[in-house]
């Protein structure tokens, strides 16, 4: 059964990837940085997997990647610095922002300062926040951009590189294991989805 289910919707994004090529790659990252609910690992993984099947090129896959994230996260860095904390505070919810992310944004800033804006980049979660104050401290630009590509970079390599073996080897090692497993696989599906929802919109009640 999940064999089948990841068969399917790996078909659909296969087709959906394969339609816009590069430049479907580059539009989710983009949405993903722009703090749009689309995770990254999700989309460079299988993009990774579809190089492993000789659709796609690794590193304009990776380029494609953390080109997207920059341009997304432009776009935070000028919600940041046009609309401050209030603004984002106020509608985040809406993108499923709440307090908690944005507090973990300014503390990491706060200490690391524009070094963060890198190292952000290679963690979940605060990755896609980090752009918030950077735009409110309004820091230089340039360096903004340079560390955002080279930090999106390395985390684009890093996924896609994941999905490129997973790829290479789902038929003859991983897909045994999922189907042997796929009571538990679903379980700890299900467990992610919970965990996600009351993270991202259980919060709203808390924070207003």
């Amino acid at each position: 059964m999940i064999t089948a289910t990841l068969e399917f919707l790996a078909s659909i994004a296969h087709s959906i990837i394969d339609t816009f090529g590069y430049a479907g790659i580059v539009f989710g990252m983009a949405i993903e940085s722009f703090n749009i609910p689309l995770p990254s690992e999700a989309l460079m993984t299988f993009s990774g997997s579809l190089v492993a099947e000789g659709h796609f090129n690794f590193w304009w896959v990776v380029l494609a990647g953390a080109v997207g994230n920059v341009i997304g996260s432009i776009g935070s860095y000028y919600v940041g610095m046009y609309g401050g904390r209030p603004f984002i505070e106020k509608y985040g919810k809406y993108f499923l922002i709440h307090h908690k992310d944005l507090d973990l944004a300014d503390r990491w800033f706060a200490k690391y300062g524009l070094a963060a804006v890198f190292f952000a980049r290679l963690l979940p979660i605060v990755r896609t926040f980090i752009s918030f104050p950077a735009g409110v401290s309004r820091v230089p630009m340039a360096p903004f951009i340079a560390l955002t590509f080279v930090g999106s970079f390395l985390w684009c390599t890093f996924l896609t590189y994941i999905g490129y073996e997973f790829g290479k080897n789902y038929e003859t090692v991983f897909k045994p294991y999922l189907q042997k497993f796929e009571i538990l696989i679903a379980l700890l599906i299900i467990i992610g989805i919970v965990w996600y929802v009351r993270r991202h919109i259980g919060q709203r009640k808390k924070y207003g």
